[in-house]
């Protein structure tokens, strides 16, 4: 494994993390605490150290999987969660962005956690309105300054806002994590030149576009109802589809594995600290893990 430093915060992080919101329910999937202990301990033997959640993936559920599974080994862990929404059902949410709901929200998943601090809380795909309330970072700061939190973060939403990358400083956040991915690259016009000069860690998540870039799938594939990708646009899902098999043909070397490559291409950018794919089982971690050794040296980051 690779480590690099997730920009201000100057914690360490393998470059490929676990991203949790599988855990939730809303891949079409109940996983058990066995499943998920099972995935962890395969993210343990491959070093890595960062696992990606929030409090909406199930009612603070994939929480209190991830909390249990690291509760023996806490202090190795990077623990990144998040605030803001709160699970209804699948695919449902409320969001809940004012101090007072935030600081119950930092409760509950310290206790999923099983822990007395969270290293990087994260703002949830908010707009621009809900982010500019200076209660709400002020509360934070408090939390930080009590222990209870060790970083801020912003997630990012799909439509991506420069101006929550412009004010995270501001609001003293360290570290930006966005949808960036082969097929998806808007992220590179404005985002990430905004967090190279500030030195802002990135998380890239959905790094394999949610899977269509494992080259598991070719035009034509459809998803079953329970799986999200049926939730997307059918169009949208072929033409996509379309492009990775012009992105495997002319890009991908051959005899290596297309998501492996998919994974060491996001990682090449001088702006990204950490990919957070998902992993459904420890196959797939350990298929992400291996990725590592397509990534040149030398990044700004590397530790």
């Amino acid at each position: 494994m690779r480590y690099r430093r997730l920009g201000r915060t100057g914690m360490s992080v393998s470059v490929v993390g676990v991203g949790a919101w599988q855990f939730g329910g809303e891949w079409g999937h109940d996983y058990t605490q066995a499943e998920v202990d099972a995935v962890i301990d395969e993210a343990r033997a491959n070093s890595i150290n960062l696992i990606d959640t929030a409090e909406c993936y199930g009612d603070h559920l994939s929480e209190r999987f991830v909390g249990q599974a690291v509760k023996r080994d806490r202090g190795d862990w990077v623990l990144a969660t998040k605030f803001g929404h709160h699970y209804i059902d699948r695919f449902k949410r409320t969001q809940l962005w004012s101090a007072d709901d935030v600081r119950t929200q930092l409760e509950d998943s310290l206790r999923a956690l099983q822990t007395d601090y969270i290293d990087l809380y994260q703002f949830h795909s908010g707009t621009d309105e809900v982010f500019d309330n200076d209660e709400l970072w002020s509360m934070l700061q408090k939390q930080r300054e009590a222990g209870k939190i060790r970083h801020l973060g912003i997630s990012i939403s799909n439509e991506i806002s420069i101006h929550q990358v412009r004010s995270a400083t501001r609001v003293g956040a360290s570290a930006i994590q966005v949808v960036y991915n082969r097929l998806d690259r808007e992220p590179e016009d404005g985002a990430f030149v905004l967090c190279q000069e500030r030195d802002l860690g990135v998380l890239a998540r959905v790094p394999l576009a949610s899977g269509l870039l494992s080259g598991k799938y070719k035009p034509g594939a459809d998803f079953a109802a329970d799986d999200v990708r049926s939730q997307k646009e059918r169009g949208r899902v072929q033409t996509a589809l379309r492009e990775v098999e012009q992105i495997a043909r002319n890009e991908v070397p051959a005899g290596i594995d297309m998501a492996a490559w998919a994974l060491a291409w996001c990682l090449k950018h001088p702006a990204v600290s950490c990919a957070i794919p998902g992993c459904k089982n420890p196959a797939q971690v350990a298929a992400n893990a291996a990725a590592v050794s397509l990534v040149e040296p030398g990044h700004p980051q590397d530790w």
